[in-house]
């Protein structure tokens, strides 16, 4: 299937898109690489988590249901439950914050960028 895919956008990955010039991408493989995008996003979001867990969880130091909980509502962007008290944890939040900050917004991109792309390719279809 992925070679089939692959013949059709002409391209190497199922992550770049079909130049303008080429046909409209059909539903069936669209609806493809709108999964495979969204598992993308999920993978890098358990990834992200993971590393909020073990940093609260050493560095915090807090329990693994306090870390998995502290770390889910920094990368969602509702801000920190529970109080830190160790300098090392501070910085660490602090980083994570940060870097959680962006890792939302790449996936949030991601998972925007087919249905985008089909959009514009509509747009811009030569007849």
């Amino acid at each position: 299937m992925a070679q089939a895919f692959r013949k059709m956008i002409g391209t190497s990955s199922i992550f770049n898109f079909e130049h303008k010039k080429k046909a409209l991408l059909p539903k069936h493989l669209f609806l493809q690489r709108m999964f495979w995008n969204a598992l993308f996003a999920t993978f890098i979001l358990a990834i992200c988590l993971g590393m909020g867990v073990l940093g609260y969880h050493y560095w915090g130091p807090m329990g693994w249901l306090d870390a998995l909980h502290n770390a889910s509502m920094i990368l969602s962007g509702m801000g920190p439950v529970i109080e830190i008290k160790t300098d090392i944890g501070k910085l660490f939040s602090s980083f994570y914050a940060l870097f959680s900050g962006v890792a939302f917004i790449t996936n949030i991109g991601i998972l925007i960028a087919p249905m985008a792309h089909r959009f514009f390719h509509k747009l811009h279809l030569e007849e």
